[in-house]
């Protein structure tokens, strides 16, 4: 009895899968041609001012700073982002970081974009980086980040 409910149960399971997957090649677009027309197109939106990267988080998005400067941190949740890092960030700026992709390469349910943002610091002063992020998505939305960037560039942004 427990044999044959396990193959029947690991039969559903792949005919699901299978399922998926056809419906993926049905579309013509495979997840990583699906996940990296969603980030790029995030991006370009984000560059003309009509939304961001951050509109791809899930609440429960994990966003990971790299390194040992003192805004390398682990934020838990989008809102826990936006409002320890984004918004202090964006509070330093008078104008609005414009980003330019240099390049977005995915595999699987990851996608890397490398990418360089500019912008106008209160002061006057430019302020400029380049960045890395590694997001891993599912169902269309980022559930984690790893952001490789000057962090120091950050920190004199910052201070």
């Amino acid at each position: 009895m427990i044999i044959r409910d396990f193959t029947r149960t690991l039969r559903v399971g792949l005919a699901l899968l299978l399922l998926l997957g056809m419906t993926s090649q049905a579309n013509g677009q495979s997840m990583e041609e699906t996940n990296s027309a969603l980030v790029r197109q995030a991006f370009e939106d984000w560059e003309n001012g009509r939304g961001s990267v951050f509109d791809l988080l899930a609440d429960d998005a994990e966003w990971v700073v790299a390194g040992v400067s003192p805004v390398s941190a682990t934020y838990p949740t989008r809102q826990a982002l936006v409002e320890e890092a984004v918004e202090p960030i964006h509070a330093k700026l008078a104008t609005a970081i414009t980003p330019e992709v240099k390049q977005i390469i995915a595999q699987g349910n990851n996608v890397v974009v490398l990418w360089d943002g500019t912008a106008t610091a209160l002061d006057g002063a430019a302020y400029n980086n380049s960045y890395a992020w590694h997001l891993v998505m599912e169902a269309g939305a980022i559930t984690r980040v790893t952001a490789f960037l000057d962090t120091w560039a950050l920190v004199e942004l910052m201070e």
